[in-house]
Order: structure tokens, then C-alpha cells, then sequence
């Protein structure tokens, strides 16, 4: 029994008409009678009645016609499937984050692409950054997103963009000489004492604050932070410290820290990570574009890897 001959059967069952189910199947109406008849030799009874003038279903066409239906909806419903698959529409991403993306920036891009591919899984995971590295590496997941600047990927099969940024934000304990300013520059606190986040406990902000502190070219007194929490909301029951480095979307819980902007401003960027060779390139592809072009959250800023960035700049002169 073969699907041709059976969607030659439904569409006789269908327009009780030769010449008009071939017409429907754009085939020849000698092919559409050679199929039912194949396919009524291999049951080995007759599927319709034939007279001159109309075309009937035994009682052996109607047994068969729901099978014959089912059947053929279920052809039709794997090929759209598999369609939606090769086309980015279905299927799933797997997206790691280390903990400083999860709080704001993935879940803005996963809705983000699920008004573009709202029949897509995205398997959300926390990573650390030594992991998740290596999980892009050996197809563990699809995408990652990182704080921080990262050092080229080992495989070449591994695309990397700098993409999206937080401002660099100080906490400061109510009674500090600088809690009162609107902004302060980390040259102004280059002698106070920093809590620092452990790079064991959450080494990709770890990195992140190394960086921010190096490029402003600030080496402050440092001590390990205790608080396990990745915020650091309790960082000023250590009275030791004067003072910790933080970003937006790890601020909304310091209920009793001045939180300020940093001057001038120094961004604090995230990583985009991918492999174009993985299983899936349709959505993975759609999940990155989205990423890379989609309306970032309130406050955060475009960096050179975004594609609104790079539409909105002005042309290089040659």
C-alpha cells in the first residue's frame, strides 16, 4: 500500500469522480484509475462501484476511507513539521547563561524571539563561565550569553559579538563621602577598600569587575566579598569594606546601599557565543538575529556586535 495510491483513493472518495480527482491531484485520469486499482488488487476488494454515470463507495471504501484520511493527515502534518523545523519555526534552542544574563537580559531576548518563533522551545540554563564555554564548544547548547569580554573561542566553529552593555554602577554605604553625588568617577575611590565578588563563586562577573577596573586603570584595596549572594545584598555587614562595583539588573535588591553611576561612563559588555555548525541551524540562526537586532532592555546599551548599532552608525569614510 503505497500514499499515492491511497491519496488517489480519498480523492475519488471525495468527488465520487474520476476526471475531477485528478484534476484536484494534477495528475492524468488513466494514473488515478491505475492507483486505486493497484491498491484494490493489494486489499483484494473492490473500493468503489462504476457505472456510466456515477461512482459509488463499497462498503470496503467506507471501512478504509477514515484510515485513508488519518493517514494521510499525518503525512501532511510530519511535512509541515518538518518544515517549520528547516525554517527556524519549531524545534529548540538551548540557551546558557552565566547568572549575570539571567536576571534581565535573557529573558528579554527569549521574549523577544518568541514573538518571532513562538513555536520554539528555549531551554533557559545557568552556567558557570569555564562551563558554559565549553558547552558551546562541544554542542551542550545552541547559544550562550556571558558578561564580559572573552578571549577568542578555541574552535573556529564558534562565532562570538559583543553586543549589549550595562553602565558600571558603585554601592556605597549611606555614610560615605561620596554617597551624595549623582555620579562618581572610580579614580575618587581608588584607596577605599572594594568588595569583590570571588572569581570561584561567579567567575564571569568576577572577570567583568578585573576588566572595568583595569581599563579605568583603577587598582583599589580588595578584599573577597562573603555574601554567596551574586547581588552581594548584605556586602555592608563586612565593615571592612567601603564599597562594591555592581550593574543594573544586580541593583533592584540593595534596599539599604546608594547605589551610583559611574563617570564618565564605562560599560559593562556581554557576550553573545554560538556555533553555526550545531544541529538545528534554522532557529539557533533565528534565535542569534534576534538577539543581535532586537530592542535591548530599558537603560542597557548597544555595543559594536549589535546590528541596530551598526545600521544606525554613520558610513566609514574610504
Amino acid at each position: 500500500m503505497e500514499f499515492r495510491q491511497l491519496e488517489a483513493f480519498a480523492a475519488v472518495a471525495a468527488e465520487l469522480h474520476f476526471g475531477r480527482a485528478a484534476e484536484r491531484l494534477y495528475v492524468s485520469q488513466p494514473t488515478v484509475s491505475e492507483l486505486v486499482r493497484r491498491l484494490e488488487r493489494e486489499l483484494r476488494a473492490p473500493l468503489f462501484t462504476r457505472t456510466t454515470r456515477r461512482v459509488a463507495l463499497t462498503a470496503a471504501g467506507v471501512e478504509l476511507l477514515p484510515y485513508a484520511k488519518s493517514i494521510l493527515a499525518d503525512v501532511a502534518a510530519a511535512a509541515t513539521a518538518v518544515q517549520r523545523v528547516t525554517e527556524g519555526q519549531a524545534g529548540t534552542v538551548r540557551l546558557g547563561v552565566t547568572p549575570p544574563a539571567a536576571p534581565v537580559l535573557a529573558p528579554h531576548l527569549v521574549r523577544a524571539y518568541h514573538l518571532v518563533a513562538p513555536h520554539v522551545t528555549v531551554r533557559l540554563e545557568q552556567m558557570w563561565l569555564p562551563t558554559l564555554d565549553q558547552a558551546i564548544s562541544d554542542g551542550t547548547v545552541d547559544v550562550a550569553i556571558t558578561c564580559g569580554l572573552l578571549p577568542d573561542p578555541d574552535s573556529g566553529d564558534v562565532a562570538s559579538e559583543v553586543f549589549a552593555a550595562e553602565r558600571l554602577l558603585v554601592g556605597l554605604r549611606p555614610e560615605h563621602r561620596c554617597a551624595e553625588q549623582a555620579q562618581v568617577s572610580l579614580e575618587d575611590l581608588a584607596h577605599d577598600m572594594l568588595g569583590a565578588t570571588r572569581m570561584g563563586l561567579f567567575p564571569a562577573w568576577a572577570l567583568s569587575q578585573r576588566q572595568a577596573l583595569d581599563t579605568a586603570g583603577v587598582h583599589p584595596p580588595t578584599v573577597d566579598l562573603l555574601d554567596t549572594d551574586l547581588a552581594a545584598t548584605h556586602w555592608f555587614t563586612q565593615p571592612e569594606v567601603d564599597w562594591i562595583l555592581l550593574i543594573g539588573s544586580l541593583a533592584a535588591g540593595h534596599t539599604e546601599t546608594v547605589v551610583i553611576p559611574v563617570a564618565p561612563t564605562r560599560p559593562v559588555p556581554f557576550t553573545l557565543r554560538w556555533n553555526p555548525t550545531r544541529s538545528q541551524p534554522a532557529a539557533v540562526a533565528a534565535f542569534v538575529h534576534t538577539a543581535l537586532s532586537a530592542d535591548l532592555p530599558p537603560g542597557w546599551l548597544p555595543q559594536p556586535g549589535h546590528l541596530g548599532r551598526a545600521q544606525a552608525s554613520p558610513p566609514k569614510p574610504h
